[in-house]
């Protein structure tokens, strides 16, 4: 039997197969809030050190339950330069991790840098 067929018969029984864990939503946009524009043009090619960083989140199932990861990335340098962990997921979280960035980067290193980041609500 080919893998088509079984979810087809699957589907028609009602069967579901087992997973591990539980089935958890990460990502909530905020539609009320408007995207800020995308001034890299989805182009991830600095032509200067602290051009360019992004953001993003990492969510990691833990025993006690989720933890909350925002880091900062040097694109040209491909290093994590801000990062914070917590265990709730707040716009406090992010801007810690961009502080952090700016911080170990000396403020005056930076000026004109980009940071980029999707479209999430935080």
């Amino acid at each position: 039997m080919d893998k088509d067929r079984i979810a087809r018969l699957m589907r028609e029984l009602g069967v579901r197969g087992v997973t591990r864990s539980k089935t958890t939503i990460t990502t909530r946009p905020d539609k009320s809030s408007p995207r800020a524009p995308d001034l890299v043009n989805r182009q991830f090619r600095p032509e200067r050190p602290y051009e360019l960083w992004v953001s993003d989140f990492a969510y990691v199932a833990t025993w006690s339950g989720f933890v909350f990861t925002a880091f900062v990335i040097g694109v040209n340098s491909r290093r994590i330069v801000g990062w914070r962990t917590a265990v709730s997921m707040t716009r406090a979280l992010v801007m810690d991790a961009l502080e952090m960035a700016v911080f170990s980067r000396r403020v005056q290193l930076i000026n004109g840098v980009i940071a980029h980041s999707d479209a999430g609500s935080q």
